[in-house]
């Protein structure tokens, strides 16, 4: 690591095989509390290469806990975290929408790092119990539509980055990552970004690889489509900017999309929206993210089409029953 250190404070760049085998040696806890900060820190001073996100991607997957699902047809709704806006669980309350309206979702997540609540911290306190148990995935996404990846039972690699994070209390190269290694790797994927940078560099990696995927940056700074402005939308052939006014939906304030101070207010916000009880402002900005989420996988549904799907999820009780099943399957 001490030769990686002085080559990339000299200005080097890291090629994709070198950046895998950094983060494997970080993962495995080969390399101290400080080399890894200083390691870390690097991707703080410069913009990330597309090959060393694509090498750091390598090598997470390479070290995950496999998971076996019947197959690949499926959805990631899943956001960097680290907008530091403190919205409510947006992307999760939205992956139960869509499971609703009938499409298979593998929601890959984990505890807020730069928020009051992840999508792991309100699923705990909503009574969900996190599995690695293919079977049980199955039986969850068979009956409910949706499972859910908690990311430190299928990443126990990235324990040893634990400390060094919370000790750092600031977004890291780890926040880029955690979208893209869903250990299923499904077909369909929606990213939120926190940044317009990093949006495009997905963008370029994604586009690569001849993935199927929406990625999104709100251009107020959120993770996800807020409605509060315009979000800059990439999709492999096209990059577009949305605003309310294409989903049909009326925009929000800021103030309107606070998440709550803990997991317990999360989970009250989450289930009173997929009740039917959620503000004008909560319930049009999960319909928004869900209806992103149908067109990624039908590309030919129209957004105010497909929010009138994500409603339908809602009022006829499909969306609330998708998330009661994914609890009683525990």
């Amino acid at each position: 690591m001490k030769d990686t250190l002085e080559f990339l404070f000299g200005g080097g760049k890291l090629s994709r095989k070198e950046a895998a085998e950094n983060l494997r040696s970080i993962s495995t806890e080969s390399v101290s509390l400080e080399q890894m900060t200083a390691f870390t820190t690097v991707f703080r001073m410069r913009p990330i290469e597309v090959q060393e996100l694509q090498g750091f991607r390598d090598a997470l997957l390479e070290l995950c806990v496999p998971v076996v699902i019947e197959n690949k047809d499926a959805i990631d709704i899943v956001g960097t975290g680290g907008d530091e806006k403190n919205t409510f669980n947006i992307s999760t309350t939205s992956a139960f929408v869509v499971a609703g309206a009938g499409y298979r979702v593998c929601k890959h997540g984990s505890y807020g790092v730069s928020s009051n609540c992840g999508s792991s911290n309100v699923l705990t306190a909503l009574g969900y119990t996190f599995t690695a148990d293919s079977a049980v995935l199955n039986r969850q996404l068979a009956e409910a539509g949706i499972c859910f990846f908690h990311a430190p039972l299928f990443h126990p690699a990235m324990k040893a980055v634990v400390p060094m994070r919370k000790g750092l209390k600031i977004k890291t190269f780890f926040n880029m990552l955690g979208p893209l290694v869903n250990p299923l790797q499904p077909d369909y994927q929606l990213f939120g970004t926190y940044s317009l940078e990093l949006a495009q560099l997905y963008d370029a990696l994604l586009k690569k690889e001849n993935k199927k995927y929406t990625v999104v940056y709100a251009n107020d700074g959120y993770d996800e489509i807020s409605l509060t402005g315009t979000a800059s939308v990439f999709r492999p052939n096209e990059k577009q900017e949305l605003s309310a006014e294409n989903f049909g939906l009326p925009t929000t304030q800021e103030s309107e999309l606070f998440g709550g101070e803990t997991p317990v207010e999360a989970g009250k916000i989450l289930t009173a929206v997929l009740s039917g009880q959620g503000t004008t402002s909560q319930t049009s900005v999960v319909l928004a993210n869900a209806a992103l989420a149908m067109q990624t996988i039908k590309p030919g549904l129209t957004l105010p089409d497909a929010v009138l799907e994500a409603q339908e999820s809602i009022d006829s009780g499909s969306a609330l029953n998708a998330f009661k099943k994914l609890i009683e399957t525990n």
